[in-house]
């Protein structure tokens, strides 16, 4: 280790690698590429999106502007969630961020430092558990249960994980890598339990419009939950809305602690640029269409690639109740990250390693199936008869 590095602080010098990226360094330069191991789809922003921040750029709103998010995108954000949930919680909760992971970065901030710990489900998205290093916090897994009838979560095993260091609970659902997706039942043990004991709850909801079983939206603490309850809630436009290189989210909290909220808005990016805001508005008020459009794509692809792998023989996985990754393993091969590199490089196929995802992931792959049915049928293809032979 060079002075340089030993000079810094053991936070940022331990902060782990992305397993995801080392497998695309590997074999990103294949020139028969199907690349499934990042988590978005492959079409471009939609032009009724694009348009609206033209129209702001031409208007010369390129200036520093409100730190909390423009009033009418606030209100739109308010105005969303009273159709999604048909409650109006007003828009003074709602904060416009730099992307789903600096909301997480604020909630990590508003709750976690030194010494404390953070609970979740796992496997996980891996940049959660870095957050919280990075920010001195310790994040404590507790593991999903794999079987036939899919992942499952024990609310009484992650209640057991609650110590006196705990300060909140993070819950991704519908799950980033595996699909899972909380009932009710288990919203209201969580919360029940959260509220009892006074910890924060921090709900990630980035794939909450990603749902099968012909619902529109998954189950959220915001179905159970009071506006002033000690819950966070982050998302993006990322997802929904194909927009994925804009950098654009929000944190939903109680307006009690809005100032606070803005001060951290401010002391790391100093809001997000209007331009970008009245695209995300656009996408809020015009996006409907084009979001539905994409779930039943997904759908699609989910069925091609669960067909193909069924008939390989030997992987082993569920279809998930939402998001839009398919979490498989291959019968004798336990080592994800090799396995990743040997399938790129035999097949061109990319897809993530379970590892990255920490090692209640192992031993899996990560699919990511938004894309179009032909690189999907393509991708399926391969697989099937790679892991057949």
């Amino acid at each position: 280790m060079t002075d340089l590095i030993a000079s810094l602080r053991d936070e940022a010098r331990t902060a782990p690698e992305s397993g995801i990226v080392e497998v695309v360094t590997f074999g990103r330069d294949r020139a028969d590429l199907i690349p499934l191991w990042v988590g978005e789809g492959d079409l471009p922003t939609p032009e009724f999106i694009t348009r609206a921040a033209s129209a702001s750029l031409v208007r010369g709103e390129t200036f520093y502007t409100h730190q909390r998010g423009i009033p009418v995108l606030r209100r739109a954000l308010a105005d969303y969630h009273l159709a999604q949930f048909g409650k109006d919680w007003g828009a003074e909760r709602y904060f416009v961020t730099g992307s789903g992971m600096q909301a997480i970065q604020i909630a990590v901030r508003l709750v976690a430092g030194t010494g404390d710990e953070v609970i979740y489900p796992a496997p996980a998205w891996p940049n959660l558990p870095a957050a919280l290093q990075i920010a001195g916090a310790q994040a404590i897994p507790v593991p999903l249960t794999f079987s036939d009838d899919g992942w499952t979560l024990d609310a009484e095993r992650l209640i057991a994980a609650i110590t006196p260091r705990t300060r909140a609970i993070y819950l991704n659902s519908p799950s980033n890598p595996t699909g899972w997706t909380a009932d009710l039942a288990t919203l209201e043990a969580i919360l029940t339990e959260a509220r009892r004991r006074g910890l924060w709850i921090i709900a990630d909801e980035v794939y909450s419009r990603f749902v099968r079983g012909g619902l529109t939206r998954a189950p959220s603490f915001i179905d159970i939950a009071e506006p002033d309850d000690r819950i966070l809630y982050v998302n993006t436009f990322s997802k929904n809305w194909a927009m994925t290189g804009w950098r654009v989210g929000w944190l939903s909290a109680p307006p009690e602690i809005a100032q606070i909220v803005e001060n951290l808005i401010q002391y790391s990016t100093s809001g997000v640029a209007e331009f970008m805001q009245h695209a995300a508005h656009a996408a809020l008020t015009e996006g409907e269409g084009f979001l539905a459009e994409q779930t039943v794509r997904a759908d699609r692809g989910l069925e091609i690639v669960a067909t193909a792998l069924d008939e390989s023989g030997r992987a082993r996985f569920t279809r998930p109740d939402g998001a839009f990754y398919l979490f498989f393993g291959i019968e004798g091969e336990d080592d994800s990250r090799a396995l990743a590199k040997r399938i790129v490089s035999e097949t061109g196929v990319g897809l993530a390693p379970g590892r990255a995802f920490g090692g209640e992931g192992e031993g899996f792959l990560r699919l990511c199936f938004a894309r179009s049915e032909r690189d999907l049928s393509m991708a399926a293809t391969r697989l099937r008869d790679w892991i057949a032979r």
